[in-house]
């Protein structure tokens, strides 16, 4: 029998909730849902003794109101609705706290789960998308019993905007002052098929210097110096504990294992026979990044490694520097010299900027039958798709972009822009001083040009683009006119300030 419960929250609101006598169940909290569904209230399970009660209190006051407002109450606020499902108040009732927060978008729900063999045997139809479900191999193998549905696991393109999202609202927790504290794929749901990604588990925030973290984290995300410092108590000053520095490892894992769909530190390497004691060092003092370029000691070892994890935890037939130079770059920073020195890890920011550069080196792949569709051109004259070893035929245009750093002095970006048939160009492309982030204005999020295989020749079609010139013809190329992309052609995509020029470079295959 179901009850519909009244209460006022802190702010002097009504809130309702339908207690049915079976609450969903958390890690920490237990959750029911209101009359309409359309937000639940989230009471911790545990009784909290006064002073962590009083502390607890005034730390999910702040995040549902002084941070929710820096947040959501500012330009571009609107944007962050998607990507955080953050509380928006805070309840009391029979001596318990909790907190009232939005229901998760449509999309981040299960519409069929496991394919159609195993849903006989069980189902995760209508469950939340925790980001574990795509992050182990096992669930995209076609040999493990309990795979799931194609229909859900979306494409490797996907997957780079899944992790522009989760850096890019990263990043925003950081500017405000805020780490996560436990960052992980348990926290963090995301939608393959749409690439949507949502941060959850919000009221767990650390407000560095004020408000401690509540726990240490999830195993796999747990930075090595909180790993090797976790038995010292928590007043020890050598004790490390949760906060921007380790959250800035945990997404860096978290990027790695949704684009490699394996572990960077869980190799093969076995530092004590004691389970408990070589996770504490193989997570922690003795960490290693499994692809380190000259210590080959954490490989993982195949014959050792189950066959529903192949080919993922084979890096030497998928190594990570499939994933292109910039994210290759940011991995050595992370796992390499940023592992045991938290400083030198990249930031949110540094990852929210590669990865956007990284999709645009990203070809279709064209094996129709390649389950990650996508592959990032490689530099080469003859690039094959690493998935599925298809090698691109035909004619493949690279524009190389310039910015002019003084009038008549052309600088290379180092930014490359691949073209494949119908690709849009956008604002943020032809002019450098745009960035594709959240505060896009709904004009600048339209494309303004395309590219198509036309008559056996590659075109610039020009949608809007005002100043588009072929300066190699010293031509204009006026809007719904179109320009053909030739080997070393020169073209002015904007005079404006911050406007770009490519020249273009033709791959034979």
């Amino acid at each position: 029998m179901s009850n519909t419960i009244t209460i006022k929250a802190l702010d002097g609101s009504t809130v309702q909730y339908v207690d049915n006598g079976s609450p969903m169940q958390g890690g920490l909290k237990d959750v029911y849902f209101s009359p309409d569904k359309s937000y639940v209230v989230a009471f911790f399970r545990d009784k909290l003794k006064p002073v962590e009660y009083t502390q607890t209190k005034e730390r999910l006051i702040m995040i549902a109101n002084t941070f929710r407002e820096r947040i959501f109450n500012q330009a571009g606020g609107e944007y962050w609705k998607d990507l955080y499902c953050w509380p928006t108040k805070v309840v009391e009732y029979n001596g318990r706290l909790g907190v009232v927060a939005p229901v998760y978008q449509k999309h981040f729900f299960f519409a069929t789960g496991y394919n159609q063999n195993a849903a006989q045997i069980a189902s995760i139809r209508g469950k939340e998308k925790e980001g574990k479900w795509f992050a182990a191999p096992q669930f995209r193998n076609a040999n493990f019993k309990l795979h799931l549905d194609k229909k859900e696991l979306g494409d490797w393109f996907k997957y780079f905007l899944v992790c522009i999202r989760i850096s890019r609202a990263v990043r925003r927790m950081h500017a405000a002052g805020l780490a996560h504290s436990d960052l992980s794929y348990k926290n963090v749901l995301i939608d393959p098929t749409t690439g949507n990604a949502a941060i959850i588990d919000i009221d767990g925030l650390v407000v560095p210097g004020k408000f401690p973290p509540d726990v240490i984290g999830t195993p796999d995300f747990i930075a090595p110096e909180v790993m090797a410092t976790k038995s010292l108590g928590k007043t020890d000053p050598n004790r490390k504990l949760p906060s921007i520095q380790t959250d800035r490892h945990a997404l860096a894992v978290m990027i790695y294992m949704y684009l490699l769909y394996r572990h960077p530190l869980r190799g093969g390497k076995v530092h004590d026979l004691d389970p408990q004691k070589d996770e504490e060092l193989s997570m922690g003092s003795k960490a290693l990044f499994v692809e380190h370029p000259t210590d080959a000691a954490n490989r993982p070892k195949l014959k050792h490694v189950k066959a529903t994890h192949l080919p993922w935890a084979d890096v030497t037939k998928l190594p990570y520097t499939i994933t292109g130079p910039y994210l290759k770059q940011l991995f050595d920073k992370a796992f390499i010299d940023g592992l045991q020195h938290p400083m030198q890890r990249p930031t949110a920011d540094e990852w929210e900027q590669a990865l956007i550069k990284t999709v645009d080196l990203m070809q279709p792949c064209q094996n129709p039958r390649c389950d990650q569709k996508w592959f990032v051109f490689d530099n080469s004259t003859t690039p094959i798709c690493p998935f599925c070893n298809t090698p691109y035929k035909g004619q493949l245009p690279i524009l190389n972009l310039y910015w002019q750093r003084s009038p008549g002095k052309w600088v290379e970006e180092k930014h490359r822009l691949m073209v494949y048939n119908n690709q849009y160009i956008y604002q943020w492309h032809i002019n450098r001083t745009i960035s594709p982030n959240e505060r896009l204005s709904a004009e600048q999020k339209k494309p303004v040009g395309y590219f198509v295989m036309h008559g056996g020749k590659w075109m610039l079609v020009n949608q809007t683009m005002n100043s588009l010139k072929d300066v190699t013809e010293n031509k204009e190329i006026p809007i719904g006119q179109m320009i053909e992309l030739t080997d070393g052609k020169q073209i002015l995509l904007s005079n404006a300030d911050g406007g770009r020029l490519v020249i273009v470079q033709l791959v034979n295959n």
